[in-house]
């Protein structure tokens, strides 16, 4: 079998009243990149890349760059490929566009071996170790124009936590950041009152402090009970990870901006996270995630993906997630204890929910993991052409 094409499509969908804020910009879109990847054999694979920026760039490295050096490849090898992609981009690529592209690439390689050896992903990377993941639900961003206004939106912002858990959900993640530590804490507050004190909550400030603030926020979301404080200082920053790690009970979370084995080796070794969260479309695809889940499980680093974009993303992630082993073994995991969880975003997002035929199937407050072969998912044309344009 060959790979005969390679089609990068760009994703974007305005939100209009629906946008929102966390603690870096507002998101007036939801956008992303898929990639489409055709053999000879008529057995067509999907992938997602380019998720935090504008994709118009990780599209154009496609196009240009990685295109040429795939056509006609054996698509059955994509450990192989992807080695020799990374070496062939090590001198201006290691990190950000070119391995989001690879991403993107990587997963529809593993697509395509799956369909043709009529095998879910999860078994081709070694297993199930559940036929169900635990759902976190991640909303209570800010909103509206007047989201400063932080006092006189509390009731609403209650209303919505209550809602996630009147929805199944038993853990929540929110957002602070935006807003000063005491504003962000009153809101913390509302939103343990409204859950109640048997729903986890999880915190995420998108690299909003220094280190002498996350430190003053850390102190202070001790007293919900905050499972873990996710990206408290800017990515670069390992040693303030370290001292804010160091300076509170709060397990700290972080590498949704990391990118391959060797930037979560870094991340780890340094002693920066409790909790290391690679985003299968952004760090390396399928083929870097088992490296990188390997090198976390060698160091007792419990691994919790970061999900953002389309449905086809959130499916990918599923089939990662059904093979992390209980860490560590017990007879009876218990979720965010040893037991992985998936991120499932509340907000508005037409690539999610239009983009494919198939759909996600909740019980329990858990989604059932992917049974049909490959990533198991099937692309609905109208939607891709209605958000979506070739490169």
């Amino acid at each position: 079998m060959k790979i005969t094409n390679i089609t990068a499509y760009i994703l974007r969908t305005p939100l209009g009243k629906e946008r929102f804020y966390s603690s870096q910009c507002a998101f007036p879109e939801r956008n992303s990149l898929l990639v489409k990847i055709e053999t000879d054999e008529g057995i067509t694979g999907w992938g997602e890349g380019g998720q935090y920026g504008p994709p118009e760039p990780v599209a154009a490295a496609i196009k240009h760059v990685l295109r040429p050096k795939l056509i006609g490849e054996n698509p059955m090898q994509p450990v192989r490929i992807w080695e020799e992609l990374y070496a062939f981009t090590r001198d201006f690529g290691q990190k950000g566009t070119y391995i989001e592209a690879m991403s993107a690439i990587d997963i529809a390689l593993w697509d395509i071996c799956g369909q043709y050896l009529k095998q879910p992903v999860h078994a081709l990377l070694g297993g199930a170790f559940r036929q169900s993941v635990p759902t976190y639900a991640t909303g209570c961003y800010y909103r509206g124009e007047d989201y400063l206004d932080y006092k006189g939106s509390l009731a609403a912002l209650e209303e919505e936590a209550r809602s996630y858990v009147d929805a199944g959900f038993s853990m929540l993640k929110i957002k602070v950041g935006l807003l000063s530590v005491e504003a962000d804490l009153e809101r913390v507050a509302a939103i343990r009152q409204a859950i109640g004190p048997d729903s986890a909550l999880l915190v995420d400030a998108n690299h909003a402090y220094n280190v002498h603030t996350a430190i003053r926020m850390a102190k202070g979301l001790e007293a919900f009970d905050v499972r873990f404080f996710e990206e408290p200082v800017t990515p670069e920053d390992r040693s303030g990870y370290r001292e804010v790690r160091n300076a509170t009970t709060v397990p700290i979370a972080g590498g949704e901006c990391e990118f391959t084995r060797y930037g979560f080796r870094d991340l780890i070794l340094q002693g920066c996270v409790d909790i290391a969260q690679p985003d299968l479309c952004v760090t390396g695809g399928f083929s870097e995630w088992m490296k990188i889940q390997a090198l976390a499980n060698s160091f007792g680093v419990t691994v919790i993906p970061h999900v953002w974009g389309s449905g086809v993303a959130l499916f990918s992630a599923l089939h990662v997630l059904a093979c992390i082993p209980p860490t560590p073994h017990t007879a009876n995991p218990v979720a965010l204890q040893n037991e992985p969880v998936i991120e499932y975003d509340r907000n508005p997002n037409p690539l999610r929910d239009e983009l494919l035929f198939t759909k996600l199937e909740f019980e329990g407050g858990r989604i059932a993991i992917p049974q049909k072969p490959g990533l198991g998912i099937e692309i609905n044309p109208s939607a891709l052409s209605q958000y979506g344009q070739p490169f």
